[in-house]
């Protein structure tokens, strides 16, 4: 997961907790966890992963992007989603899916990609950010659709717990 300032994490977090919680209903154990694209060095050992990367203009955050590249291999071997953060404001238009995602989700043969609203906060952005969401007069807000994530991760969940009671990993 890429996230420049924290949002984008928060929807990892919740994606994580509803596709463990998922999988303990169905019985299996799992262990979950959220990283950051730019720390992790290695996918050995990971039966599924969910990439997912914060949006600006247009396009991932290199960290996730870079992580697509490097480990594009070894992910094909394993189920893997993809999800996107970022648009603000009123959604809906095509464009608003970032340029890059469907080139990761053709490269890693993912199950899905998913586009979630961002939250935009002022304060926390820096000077030159600031002046871009000025100029495209976007409000402050959290455009994030919890209710949506949170099923997201669980039909995750299920999909992962469906393939493990059938004896499979993907």
């Amino acid at each position: 997961m890429a996230s420049r300032h924290g949002a984008t994490r928060e929807i990892a977090e919740n994606i994580a907790t509803a596709a463990r919680t998922a999988l303990t209903d169905a019985g299996v154990w799992s262990e979950v966890e959220v990283r950051d694209a730019s720390l992790v060095t290695s996918v050995d050992g990971f039966d599924a992963v969910v990439l997912g990367s914060a949006v600006y203009m247009g396009h991932w955050l290199d960290p996730a992007a870079k992580f697509a590249e490097t480990f594009a291999d070894e992910l094909r071997r394993v189920p893997v989603w993809v999800f996107s953060s970022g648009p603000v404001g009123e959604r809906g238009d095509p464009a608003d899916e970032p340029g890059n995602a469907a080139d990761v989700v053709m490269r890693l043969g993912a199950r899905g990609h998913r586009l979630f609203g961002g939250k935009l906060d002022r304060h926390s952005l820096h000077l030159p950010e600031r002046a871009m969401v000025a100029a495209l007069r976007v409000k402050d807000g959290d455009y994030r659709d919890w209710p949506s994530i949170r099923a997201w991760g669980r039909e995750i969940g299920v999909s992962l717990a469906t393939a493990e009671v059938a004896g499979t990993a993907s």
